[in-house]
């Protein structure tokens, strides 16, 4: 599936099922929880945390596929095309970080 097939995906969905889109400062809320959310298994997982007994059944995609979800919904509603927007963010970083990482003597 495309970035374009998603939003559209997203728009259908929340058109029929969903009702109607969350306002846009709801959505940032809910974007805020869901990145919170990848964050607490990120650092139970793989940082020094450990697990609460109703942590260990998560799904680290699941999360993650709950950020894409409320970003792809916040384009819709904002006008963004993110494909189109993630297409010139790759040509700003082509441009911009060309050499940078590589001269970077922390990566080495």
């Amino acid at each position: 599936m495309t970035i374009e097939e998603a939003q559209k995906q997203v728009d259908e969905w929340i058109n029929t099922t969903g009702v109607r889109y969350f306002s846009e400062l709801t959505n940032m809320a809910i974007l805020t929880e869901e990145v919170g959310e990848v964050a607490r298994i990120m650092s139970r997982k793989y940082g020094e945390q450990s697990f609460k007994e109703s942590d260990k059944e998560v799904d680290l995609g699941d999360e993650m596929a709950d950020v894409l979800w409320v970003l792809l919904c916040l384009a819709n509603q904002t006008g963004i095309d993110l494909n189109k927007a993630f297409e010139r963010n790759f040509e700003k970083k082509n441009k911009r970080d060309k050499d940078r990482h590589k001269n970077n003597e922390k990566l080495k």
